[in-house]
C-alpha cells in the first residue's frame, strides 16, 4: 500500500489550523502565558510538517521508488507526532514530565528531514 502523503499532509493542516484556533479562543483566561507558548510552538512545527508532507506528496511522484525519500516522510510524520503531540498535552495538563519525549520527535524530524533532502538531491530533475 502507497501512502499518499499529501493527503495526509493536507488533513494534518486542517487539524493545525483547528488546533491553533482552539488555543488562540478556547484556552485563553484557562492555562497560563506559558503554556499557551507551548501550544502555539506545537502548532507551529505541526503546519510546518504538514506542508512538508503535502510537498513530498507531490515530488514523490518524480522521486519514484526511493525508499530514503519515503522513509524520510515516515520520521517526519512520526516526528510530528511525538513532538507537536507532546507539546499539546504538556501545555493541557501541566505535566512537566512529558517534556521529556518532545525532544524524540525532534530528532525525528530533523532525521526525516535529512532524508528528503539528501535523496532528493540525488535526483536528475529535468
Amino acid at each position: 500500500m502507497k501512502i499518499n502523503y499529501f493527503t495526509i499532509g493536507a488533513f494534518s493542516a486542517t487539524l493545525a489550523i483547528a488546533l491553533g484556533a482552539f488555543g488562540a479562543h478556547g484556552l485563553e483566561g484557562k492555562i497560563t502565558e506559558h503554556y499557551i507558548q507551548v501550544f502555539e510552538t506545537g502548532v507551529r512545527y505541526h503546519m510546518y510538517s504538514s506542508l512538508g508532507l503535502m510537498l513530498i506528496g507531490l515530488l514523490s511522484k518524480i522521486v519514484a521508488n526511493n525508499k530514503s525519500f519515503i522513509n524520510g516522510a515516515h520520521f517526519i510524520l512520526a516526528g510530528t507526532i511525538i513532538f507537536s503531540g507532546s507539546l499539546y498535552i504538556l501545555s493541557l495538563t501541566s505535566f512537566s514530565k512529558l517534556g521529556m519525549i518532545t525532544p524524540i520527535g525532534g530528532v525525528a524530524m530533523i532525521i526525516g528531514w535529512c532524508m528528503v533532502a539528501i535523496s532528493a538531491g540525488k535526483q536528475k530533475f529535468n
